[in-house]
């Protein structure tokens, strides 16, 4: 698992201070816009993706000199080491010694022959969640030491210097990730995928059983996204990617003990529609701002699209999604 992140690599270093304003040969940053690396560590990564795409003759076929990758940025601790410190495994431990005390209260009452075998039963279920809080955590949280640990796992080509590509299906986008992660295996990984006919029972059943057999062996899960980036129905414009995590990364979500049953029915009456519509809304600011990006309008029109993306992520959504 990783963190999102946007790369916006140039072909040489004087690319991007003359169209866009931006330092050395690109820039990579977060979903929210902030940088992801320092300045020495940017520049090595960037450095080595170019050489990729180089090998990979991606420039002279898409006849450009920038490439906007949507991308996972890995190892997740990259990112996320405070959180996992300050946040999940102080949980993991506050729910670990929790179960312990009220396992050792049962077996002391036990000892005094008082009848608390349903009690003592609940207690250790309890401390069966909190160890597979820590275990689920833990998986998604690999050490790293030097810029060598770092791995870009692309999942779509965004845009080009004159245009973008969200009219490219997945299909290609994924053909071009794979060839990237061929050229350069020591910085792109490639972005396990399969196609999904959604009319054959059997290609549901296996893409099931794919999913399962993924996230049981400690994968995050899974997005679905239809065949184009952009594809409307009866009702409008269809969401363009639905997350379906596993059960143990969920864990990480909701808690160590998301998995009882009154837990799952309160999380099964959030409302999802909100959530769904500013999905939309900022997926179509997002193709807006890349449109007028590759049209080489002011950057304070691009920034209008930026800043709505922004103002929408302010509002507030049901917690629990």
């Amino acid at each position: 698992m990783g963190s999102r992140g946007v790369v916006v690599l140039c072909r040489d270093q004087t690319v991007a201070p003359r169209r866009f304003g931006m330092a050395g040969s690109g820039s990579i940053v977060t979903r929210t816009g902030r940088r992801f690396f320092d300045d020495e560590w940017r520049d090595i990564v960037l450095r080595r993706l170019s050489k990729a795409a180089t090998t990979a003759g991606l420039w002279d076929e898409l006849a450009t000199d920038v490439l906007v990758l949507d991308a996972e940025i890995l190892p997740w601790s990259l990112k996320a080491e405070e959180l996992i410190r300050s946040q999940y495994a102080s949980v993991g431990v506050a729910a670990a010694r929790a179960a312990d005390a009220r396992i050792e209260i049962a077996e002391a009452a036990r000892a005094r022959g008082v009848e608390v075998a349903a009690l003592g039963e609940r207690w250790a279920a309890l401390r069966r969640d909190a160890v597979a809080f820590v275990t689920a955590y833990r998986r998604y949280a690999p050490r790293f030491e030097t810029v060598d640990d770092v791995r870009i796992a692309p999942f779509q080509i965004l845009a080009g210097s004159s245009s973008t590509y969200v009219d490219r299906d997945h299909a290609w986008h994924m053909g071009l990730a794979e060839r990237l992660a061929e050229a350069g295996p020591a910085i792109v990984v490639p972005t396990r995928h399969r196609v999904v006919d959604v009319t054959d029972p059997d290609s549901q059943a296996s893409a099931e059983a794919w999913w399962e057999e993924l996230t049981e062996s400690g994968g995050e899960g899974i997005v679905v996204k239809p065949m184009n980036p952009v594809v409307r129905g009866r009702r409008g414009l269809i969401q363009p990617g639905i997350k379906v995590r596993g059960r143990e990364y969920l864990r990480i979500i909701y808690g160590p003990t998301y998995t009882e049953p009154e837990n799952l029915q309160r999380l099964r009456q959030r409302g999802l529609g909100r959530k769904r519509s500013l999905a939309a809304r900022e997926f179509a600011l997002g193709v807006e701002a890349l449109e007028r990006w590759t049209r080489g309008e002011p950057l304070h029109r691009v920034h209008e699209c930026v800043f709505a993306v922004l103002a929408l992520e302010s509002e507030p959504v049901d917690p629990r999604l």
